[in-house]
């Protein structure tokens, strides 16, 4: 009975679709990445302790009159774990140059599919309840996470108005949810 089962065209049929389903299901989960780190160590800009704001607040991209020689934490704030556990820290930065980007500081979180970096105008909210909002409003996504673990920066584009973008999320695209999220409080 086995014998004949081996050489029946439908099993050949079955075999086939659990393969594709497997395939695909490798795919498009990625388990691997549940088990795997990539750890990444840029060089973090040095920002003086007592940071000078332009007068229309932190997510602001307007550049006060005497701007500083040096680079000014413009904001940032601590992440909270959402759909999996996050630490570390989300800080604004405006370079000697006039430049913003987004420093990612002692970030460990957990590998996945399509994880992005995205800046977004929706409050962090903790548990399930703040998984799902950073596709609901304004967002400007900088590119995809370099690593799960580490110091990493994020150029904001040029003429980026970053007013009322007041968070960032560790965004998974393929699943729509957020890994983590930091509010972005002013400095000073």
């Amino acid at each position: 009975m086995p014998m004949r089962l081996l050489r029946a065209p439908l099993t050949w049929v079955a075999v086939a679709v659990l393969a594709l389903g497997a395939a695909t299901a490798l795919y498009w989960f990625q388990p691997w990445k549940l088990v795997t780190d990539t750890e990444v160590h840029e060089e973090l800009v040095a920002v003086p302790s007592a940071p000078a704001l332009s007068p229309s607040g932190p997510a602001s991209s307007a550049v006060p009159a005497s701007t500083p020689a040096g680079p000014v934490l413009v904001g940032g704030g601590s992440f909270v774990s959402h759909e999996h556990e996050t630490r570390g820290a989300a800080r604004i930065v405006r370079t000697a140059d006039g430049r913003h980007r987004l420093e990612l500081v002692g970030l460990d979180t957990s590998n996945g599919p399509d994880l992005q970096v995205w800046l977004t105008d929706q409050p962090v909210r903790t548990g399930p309840s703040g998984w799902h909002v950073f596709d609901d409003g304004r967002h400007v996504a900088l590119g995809p996470l370099k690593g799960n673990r580490g110091d990493q920066a994020y150029p904001i584009p040029a003429g980026t108005d970053l007013t009322g973008l007041t968070s960032v999320s560790i965004w998974c695209e393929r699943f729509a949810v957020s890994f983590g999220a930091a509010a972005l409080a002013p400095a000073g």
